[in-house]
């Protein structure tokens, strides 16, 4: 029998995907993949079912649909604060998840580095696996008594030094909820310039951010935008994660490259969608502060009840997740542990090995894109969560071995 690829056995199926499956198998509240169970903006839900009938319905132009992508220039450039021409910088994707992949193979060749921060993505690593090259993975450390993760920049400057290709960036960072500060991000930027090196960036989070934090688009230091392809999606801005509404933005010379890539991964995004979209596009200021308020409710009233279950965390700075540490359980896996939650405590996480190359399972993640009565029903579950293992969970986990992901 013929074998599948190395690049296929190269890297697992997605943890994250498949805790979505093992809620739906127990019939727990899912807060392991990051979607949210409220309704999109009403504006967006009319437009689109304007679009239903009246269309378009055949092919869009390839990266994508010209009034589209006028509507999101506009928009980026109003947020960004640098000029993004529709014509030359924007290819709209099948969601940041191809606009990612296309942009790894655009950058970088079989046999190149790429360096990830980790905890990381799972995407990321499969993204550099799929394009051939290899995965530098810098640590993301918490400081003695800080929820703030941060990079050694010595370990970042080796990294860049055994001859990184591009760099990839999630800011605000899945999962730690990491707002790189600005200062952080000159460092990444003075090593890219030194090394002409490729930064992409993840910024699908661009708007959930928590004061006092604030997000500085990589693109807009001085010098960077000609070596940054920004990756972004309208998924998590305006809670339409099925839609697969991802994009591109990059100088003209990258982005030509970029559009033979997508062309050959997926040909174009829906276009009844790019047009109905082109309403949330058009939201003013008010929208984005509104948004921003909703999640920073979400992520007090959901810590409020991680408070009251002494469950240990990370407080996020931005994006809608938080890192749960449970070591002081006593598991023996936290894939084993998540999948016992979700059976036994009614509630689904992500095993936070998932977010690491190598092994590390002091962490889970939760999100909170919920409605208000989906969190405060979790969160009644998790008030009894150390009882229930102190109660069962312990005895009927230490009869099994350790779990890889």
């Amino acid at each position: 029998m013929p074998e599948i690829s190395r690049k296929s056995r190269s890297f697992g199926e997605s943890v994250i995907r498949r805790m979505t499956r093992v809620a739906i198998q127990h019939g727990a509240i899912n807060l392991s993949q990051g979607y949210p169970d409220f309704d999109p903006p009403r504006a967006l839900l009319e437009a689109a079912a304007r679009t239903a009938i009246d269309g378009p319905h055949q092919y869009a132009v390839t990266w994508g649909a010209q009034n589209f992508r006028e509507a999101l220039a506009a928009k980026q450039s109003h947020f960004m604060g640098i000029p993004i021409d529709a014509a030359d910088h924007i290819t709209v994707t099948c969601g940041a998840t191809e606009a990612m992949m296309a942009a790894v193979m655009t950058a970088v060749d079989p046999g190149d580095k790429v360096i990830v921060f980790s905890p990381f993505y799972e995407n990321y690593l499969a993204d550099a696996l799929l394009a051939g090259a290899e995965p530098l993975c810098v640590p993301l450390r918490r400081e003695a008594g800080s929820d703030d993760f941060t990079f050694d920049p010595d370990e970042l400057r080796a990294a860049f030094e055994a001859g990184a290709k591009a760099l990839i960036l999630c800011n605000p960072a899945n999962p730690t909820g990491k707002v790189f500060s600005r200062s952080e991000l000159e460092t990444i930027a003075a090593l890219a310039e030194r090394h002409d090196a490729f930064v992409i960036t993840d910024e699908v989070y661009e708007h959930i951010i928590y004061a006092p934090y604030k997000h500085t688009y990589f693109a807009a230091l001085p010098g960077m935008f000609e070596r940054t392809i920004s990756c972004g999606s309208l998924s998590k801005t305006y809670s339409i994660t099925g839609w697969r509404l991802g994009y591109t933005i990059a100088p003209a010379h990258i982005t030509a490259g970029i559009r033979k890539v997508h062309d050959f991964l997926t040909v174009g995004a829906a276009a009844p969608l790019q047009e109905a979209a082109i309403t949330a596009l058009g939201f003013g200021d008010e929208y984005y502060r509104e948004l921003g308020d909703l999640y920073a409710s979400k992520r007090e009233l959901f810590l409020s009840y991680l408070d009251k279950a002494k469950l240990s965390y990370v407080k996020p700075e931005g994006a809608y997740y938080v890192l749960v540490n449970i070591e002081e359980f006593g598991a023996k896996s936290d894939t084993a542990f998540c999948e016992w939650m979700a059976a036994h405590g009614g509630v689904a996480a992500v095993p936070g090995s998932s977010f690491y190359k190598d092994f590390e399972d002091r962490y889970i993640r939760f999100h909170f894109a919920k409605k208000d009565e989906t969190l405060r029903a979790a969160g009644e579950k998790l008030l009894g969560l150390k009882a229930l293992w102190a109660r069962h969970g312990m005895a009927r986990h230490d009869q099994g071995g350790r779990h890889g992901r």
